[in-house]
């Protein structure tokens, strides 16, 4: 019987926590209108749609038909690599404007799911134990907390790269850490990063344990690795973008284990953000019955000795502290560094997420302790863990899905007027005056959403970060088109209130209120 009720659990939890947080209508794949919102969601959608449509882009990942004519990489349009690949593989079978942002974060909490599962299965000491302790270990409060980002609610990849490292026997392979490696580089680099650190954690164990032939095996599995990481960068277009220049900046506050920072995610306990950004980047809450279950925890373990699984998976685990240590510190201290320093560490400038390793672990270990109880015990804790939990986080829930409220209903669109396509259909290429689209970044995403699915390359972009060459190229275009200047064929859409040459003014008009300098 238990055999045929994990299956069900197993797809019902993800489904139950999906549906507290987020709008059913997500999951139609033709609803894109709830994205179009100015967001980094609008974003990342935005990216696979115009890879999509890019007859240029082949399996570059990289779109020509925003930021041209440099183009620009997928992974710095927010949107998710891997799945962008296959959107672009599967496009016959697509509808015409098409979403996979609300299915792939389905997917990620049936798996992150999965992975709790194989984590605590062989030390539940019942049913009632694994099934809730589960539901703790796969959707902690920081999960959640990336709805804007959803490539980054990929949190079963750091999932995945524990259950293999307590693997004595799955984690001296490449077969299956390279696997898991390549996942990481095509979802998100900061999971790259935290599931390398489980990786080089792995080796480490290995090259001081092992004998001379051992740790000549693991310096070659080491340098596989990065040769291969390499390339996968090198795929996804890293390198001659201008670093953010501000690491730090969204590190993690020391109290963010217990202070929710944003007062709508909590209903028990006081919130309060240290300083600007931190409190979304460096979140890091347990919610009240995380940190009630890591109080019980702490009074088990000194009371009730582990059993022998527990003792050699503990083991294991302090294999992991040089990594977990050395995240830890990258992600909450914000010393001043040498310049050098500081552009070494800008791929992870918003540091506080590399915590999110040491905040699985601590709840890992911390079931491991309550498990030590008996069944019953154990059940009755953690039913009372469980329900301080839901009434903690039901107003984070509450918040979180009003966000994608909008997918019920039909967003009114800004580009009502049927001239639009039209008008978009006539140009060349189109260009936002000034450069900077985050001025009206909504405006931007649904003209250019309509300029990709035409084949009219858009000449801005909003990325993580800024490509050289583009940088320069967009300042002489403004100073040209400050002068009189016209590329031919191009359609000019103004943001600003700024007075139009003579020549530019004779060919303006407003369409939806929108200033439009025709071509």
């Amino acid at each position: 019987m238990r055999r045929s009720v994990t299956p069900v659990l197993l797809l019902l939890l993800p489904m139950l926590a999906f549906l507290a947080f987020f709008h059913v209508e997500t999951l139609d794949i033709g609803n894109v209108g709830w994205l179009l919102n100015g967001s980094d969601a609008g974003e990342n959608a935005l990216g696979l749609h115009a890879y999509r449509y890019d007859p240029a882009a082949g399996l570059s990942l990289r779109t020509y038909l925003l930021n041209a004519p440099q183009g620009v990489p997928v992974l710095f349009t927010d949107s998710n690599p891997l799945v962008t690949l296959a959107a672009k593989l599967a496009s016959p079978l697509l509808p015409g404007d098409a979403q996979l942002i609300g299915p792939f974060i389905l997917l990620c909490l049936i798996v992150q799911t999965l992975f709790a599962w194989a984590l605590l299965r062989r030390h539940a000491p019942g049913p009632v134990a694994l099934c809730i302790g589960v539901a703790l270990l796969a959707f902690p409060p920081t999960l959640f907390n990336r709805f804007v980002h959803a490539n980054l609610m990929a949190h079963w990849l750091i999932l995945a790269a524990l259950w293999l490292f307590l693997d004595p026997v799955r984690s001296r392979t490449l077969r299956w850490w390279g696997p898991l490696i390549v996942l990481a580089a095509l979802i998100h680099s900061y999971l790259l990063v935290m599931v390398g650190a489980i990786w080089a954690s792995a080796l480490l164990v290995r090259f001081t344990q092992g004998p001379r032939p051992e740790r000549i095996a693991v310096l070659g599995q080491g340098t596989a690795v990065l040769v291969l990481v390499a390339l996968l960068a090198h795929w996804l277009g890293v390198g001659g973008q201008l670093p953010a220049g501000n690491f730090g900046f969204y590190s993690m506050p020391l109290d963010a284990l217990w202070n929710p920072a944003i007062p709508s995610f909590t209903n028990l306990l006081p919130a309060h953000e240290t300083s600007p950004g931190r409190g979304f980047e460096g979140f890091h809450y347990l919610g009240a019955g995380g940190l009630l279950l890591v109080a019980a925890a702490i009074l088990a373990a000194l009371r009730l000795p582990a059993d022998a699984r527990q003792r050699v998976t503990l083991d294991r685990l302090r294999g992991l502290a040089p990594a977990l240590i050395m995240l830890a510190i990258i992600a909450v201290v914000r010393l001043p560094l040498p310049e050098t320093v500081r552009l070494l560490l800008d791929p992870v400038r918003a540091s506080g997420r590399l915590f999110w390793p040491v905040g699985y672990v601590l709840i890992l270990v911390a079931l491991l302790a309550v498990y030590r109880l008996s069944a019953e015990r154990a059940a009755l804790l953690l039913v009372a863990v469980l329900t301080i939990q839901i009434v903690d986080l039901d107003a984070m829930a509450y918040a979180i899905r009003a966000q994608s409220d909008a997918a019920a209903r039909a967003p009114a669109s800004r580009l009502r007027d049927p001239r639009w396509i039209g008008t978009i259909a006539s140009a060349r290429s189109i260009a936002f005056m000034p450069g900077d689209v985050t001025r009206d970044l909504g405006l931007f995403q649904e003209i250019a959403w309509q300029a990709a699915k035409l084949h009219r390359p858009v000449t801005n972009v909003y990325a993580a970060r800024a490509d050289r060459a583009a940088v320069t190229r967009l300042h002489a275009e403004a100073d040209a088109f400050r002068r009189g200047t016209r590329v031919p064929g191009r359609l000019y859409v103004v943001t600003d209130d700024r007075t139009l040459p003579a020549a530019m003014a004779l060919r303006a008009r407003r369409i939806d209120g929108v200033r439009l300098v025709l071509p």
